[in-house]
């Protein structure tokens, strides 16, 4: 693969030898016989590879290597190095050089160093792009609701991400714990470091302690070869501790002198290892309660209680529930290969009157069997689970199933609960028509509809949009 080289030598004939070397190979070559020709040239163009010599008269390829590294450090920097001149190799190399030649060189030599070079920067920076993908990928963007419990959510991630502060996440199954440690993690000053995720309740006492703690030789039967636990693992990154709520009693001691001392001893060893790294914790289950119970220890849920992120079930902020059908239908429709879906009216109604025990998680999966069983590019109220739909949700099959309606008489689970569903619709779809004074398309981003569905709700619902546009505008 061509780079662009800048090979800098004070000897214009050594310089000229190595352009056409390297340019024979591909490379787009730039000469310079100076420090100031190199900074010149490396200000005004982006090079992938320097070529430098030590000596270049009254300056040194170390001061070259000083301004790439300061100004362009995406930039790699070979030296090449007189006879005797190894001292100073080993400070460029210190100093950030990815290799030197020593004085006299064969050009399968250079050429050798010179790919490897490049190969390390290919690597760096495919490296660099898998990290923005993935900090992309787990940024607020993907934390989806406007519901005022999650806009909390938001403000206090935002506030503690660029702290070292530990924070614990609570909030029943699937409704995104680790969405928001991923969240912290990559928003903080550690993203550039490791994130490790441990499951607490996925071990027994014995393999926990290893897991996070790590072992020596010979600690236990099979302990073949010593082992660092995930503490060390996320040396200077951060260490998630997921369903902190089942750790044994003796674990949790252990993990409090870690919060308070910063080092630990691995399972089977007296040697005590340092460690810098930031914990996050999560759970689903109430820990105060555990503590009153006496099977969570006080001491360390105030340690892992620095700071508290409350994660509400879904049905707790049925307004969200648009936003997350629009973001999983696309997601999965792109992931499955199938052409992009919409949802009927009735459809949209039956989710929102679902209770979702298994929140987010549960409307992710029933997402993904509507986009995997619909054949129209619809989806309606048969394609989704049969616990959501109406009748199933109504407890009835045929509909008839009776309930009081006060004094007037009875009517149907299924009607009663039609005419809730409709007026939390009307409400909802009304004051996102108040606040954008009638504007269909910016009610829509905001309800997290397309256009289309939105004029399709209003039209079920009888509402006029252009009774809530401002009195000097009609």
């Amino acid at each position: 693969m061509s780079a662009r080289i800048l090979v800098v030598d004070d000897e214009r004939a050594i310089g000229i030898a190595i352009q056409r070397l390297l340019a024979g190979r591909g490379h787009d070559v730039t000469t310079g016989r100076s420090v100031e020709d190199a900074i010149v040239q490396l200000g005004r163009e982006r090079f992938d590879l320097v070529v430098t010599d030590l000596n270049l008269g009254r300056g040194s390829g170390l001061d070259v290597l000083r301004w790439v590294k300061e100004h362009a450090p995406e930039c790699a920097v070979i030296m090449i190095t007189a006879y005797g001149s190894e001292r100073t190799a080993v400070e460029a190399m210190k100093l950030g050089a990815a290799d030197y030649v020593p004085k006299p060189f064969d050009n399968d030599e250079l050429e050798l160093v010179v790919e490897r070079a490049l190969e390390g920067q290919r690597l760096r920076a495919d490296l660099r792009r898998l990290q923005e993908q993935v900090a992309g990928s787990y940024g607020f963007d993907n934390l989806i609701g406007k519901s005022t419990a999650m806009q909390r959510v938001f403000d206090v991630i935002r506030k503690v991400a660029d702290t070292d502060l530990t924070v614990l996440i609570t909030g029943p199954s699937g409704t995104g714990k680790e969405l928001v440690a991923n969240a912290v993690h990559y928003n903080s000053p550690r993203r550039q470091k490791p994130f490790v995720k441990v499951n607490c309740a996925a071990f027994s006492r014995e393999l926990v302690e290893s897991e996070l703690f790590g072992h020596e030789k010979g600690a236990f039967t099979g302990a073949v070869t010593a082992r660092e636990g995930k503490f060390e693992a996320a040396a200077g990154g951060t260490l998630l501790l997921d369903e902190v709520g089942d750790m044994p009693l003796e674990t949790q001691a252990k993990i409090l002198r870690v919060l308070q001392e910063r080092e630990l001893e691995r399972v089977g060893g007296n040697r005590t290892i340092k460690v810098d790294v930031r914990v996050l914790a999560a759970t689903n289950q109430d820990l105060q309660a555990k503590v009153r119970q006496a099977t969570f220890r006080e001491d360390l849920y105030y340690r892992l209680h620095v700071v508290s992120v409350a994660l509400p079930p879904l049905r707790e902020r049925r307004e969200d529930v648009p936003l997350l059908v629009e973001r999983f239908l696309a997601a999965i429709c792109e992931r499955l290969r199938r052409e992009a879906k919409t949802l009927s009216p009735a459809a949209y109604r039956a989710l929102l009157a679902y209770d979702w025990p298994g929140n987010v998680r549960e409307l992710e999966h029933a997402i993904e069997q509507a986009v995997a069983l619909s054949s129209a590019a619809e989806i309606d109220v048969e394609d989704l689970p049969a616990a959501i739909r109406p009748q199933a949700a109504a407890g009835t099959h045929d509909g008839d199933a009776r309930v009081p309606a006060g004094s007037d008489g009875t009517r149907s689970f299924k009607e009663a609960k039609q005419t809730m569903v409709e007026r939390f619709e009307r409400e909802f779809v009304t004051q996102a028509l108040a606040r954008h004074d009638g504007n269909i398309s910016k009610a829509a981003d905001e309800l997290g509809m397309y256009r289309q569905q939105l004029q399709a709700k209003l039209a079920e619902l009888g509402i006029d949009a252009e009774s809530y546009r401002r009195r000097g505008e009609r």
